[in-house]
């Protein structure tokens, strides 16, 4: 279900609404078990999947970021983000929320929000607005400062995030549009994707890259990461049913379905092309189907998910190479080809096999499947454009302002000691 509230529930969608009777016990209970479940995924799971594909000594500046990042968007969505996401913004209600619950003055237990106390429905909601810009850390690791990172992405949430969360989830206009993302295909992969892309082209590579291999150090760590993430995400697709019910059962298994799909297929891929399957290879494939899944999870059938697991490993796959060898851009840790490219091409088959003919709950657009995902299109358009035009902006200001690259010294000595005065492994 599109996670909104009961009063601007749009009816253009064909799913269940929430029930009126006041709140609900089980329902709560999940989401509440839900956010639990995304945050874990960020802390640990981001920090310790992130944390072991770079070199020892920047293992401290990327689980430093994490923790930064999850603290300063929780107060961000409480201060302003929240209120101008997700609720009702009157006569502005097509860009942009209210000002209601401005530092959630106006937050009580007894509030509801549908079913569920609208305490709990923010709290799950803040565990989204902290794992989208945790997200594009990833590719600007081992050459960027601590604290122009942290203004990066405290600007990048409230002129990128917040609106673009309002439009599809809080009854904006890419919603009125008919656009579909159950549970953040565009909204959190699409729009970080592009933003981690901008960051890599801006901030540039590191040094040695290409030509240097600059391997991860700790695979084990990023496995116990990987593991984290996929258990994690449960909460992000089948919580955002917003209910204890089938469409939260069917977007756990779709979703389930799906990481594992896109994770053979890529076992498969590296078994061909390098004559050995690789433990990143798999795990990097289970999180491509993970983010592949994203926008349809509630929406299409446990056949549709498999099929786009597959898409998901083939594609982001050859995305990979694609952005690393032939355009030499160093997204270190990969989120552009793994989540900005399972992000928008999940949402367009979204539009494919969320139809009835594929065993989906239905698309919006009663002209059929075509306009459905010209209706996608436009939606990752304008989000990839929003997000990358201003990620862009951002990342120049920053840097002509306060610089927002360490020098060559700092990059050869590593940001844990550089940044923060510590070692992650002190041999």
């Amino acid at each position: 279900m599109r996670k909104t509230a009961l009063a601007i529930l749009p009816v253009a969608l064909p799913l269940p609404a929430f029930a009126e009777d006041g709140l609900n016990s089980a329902d709560t209970a999940w989401i509440l078990t839900s956010a639990g479940l995304v945050l874990f995924m960020t802390m640990p799971g981001l920090a310790l999947f992130y944390g072991g594909l770079v070199r020892t000594r920047n293992v401290l500046s990327v689980i430093m970021a994490c923790f930064s990042i999850t603290s300063l968007m929780s107060l961000i969505w409480a201060i302003a983000g929240y209120s101008l996401a997700l609720t009702d913004g009157g006569a502005h209600q097509a860009v942009l929320g209210g000002l209601s619950q401005v530092f959630l003055v106006n937050m009580d237990a007894d509030k509801l929000v549908g079913n569920l106390p609208e305490s709990v429905f923010a709290m799950y909601h803040m565990t989204f607005a902290i794992f989208a810009p945790a997200l594009i850390v990833g590719a600007m690791v081992e050459r960027v400062r601590f604290f122009p990172l942290l203004f990066f992405c405290a600007l990048w949430e409230v002129l990128v995030y917040v609106p673009v969360c309002h439009w599809i989830w809080g009854n904006g206009w890419l919603a009125e549009w008919g656009v579909m993302d159950f549970a953040g295909g565009i909204v959190v992969h699409g729009s970080a994707g592009i933003a981690a892309l901008v960051g890599a082209l801006v901030i540039g590579p590191r040094r040695g890259f290409p030509r240097a291999p600059l391997m991860p150090h700790n695979l084990t760590m990023t496995a116990m990461g990987a593991g984290i993430l996929w258990v994690g995400w449960h909460g992000f697709s089948a919580g955002s049913a917003l209910m204890a019910n089938g469409s939260a059962g069917m977007a756990m298994l779709s979703t389930h379905l799906c990481a594992s799909s896109a994770s053979i297929t890529w076992i498969a891929l590296d078994w061909l092309k390098f004559g050995k399957p690789s433990v990143l290879g798999a795990m990097t494939g289970m999180v491509a189907g993970l983010g592949m899944i994203a926008a349809g999870a509630g929406f299409v059938s446990p056949f549709g998910a498999i099929v786009i697991g597959i898409v998901a490993g083939i594609a982001c796959f050859y995305s990979i190479q694609l952005i690393k060898q032939r355009l030499a851009i160093d997204d270190a840790l990969d989120v552009f080809p793994v989540h900005g490219v399972s992000g928008i091409l999940g949402a367009l088959l979204t539009a494919v096999f969320a139809d009835a003919s594929f065993g989906g709950t239905g698309i919006v657009s009663e002209d059929g499947i075509v306009k459905q995902v010209l209706i996608q299109l436009f939606g990752i358009a304008v989000t990839i454009a929003w997000s990358g035009l201003i990620s862009y902006g951002l990342f120049k200001a920053i840097d002509k302002l306060i610089g927002i690259r360490v020098n060559q010294e700092a990059e050869t000595s590593g940001l844990d000691l550089n940044q923060h005065d510590q070692q992650g492994y002190n041999f």
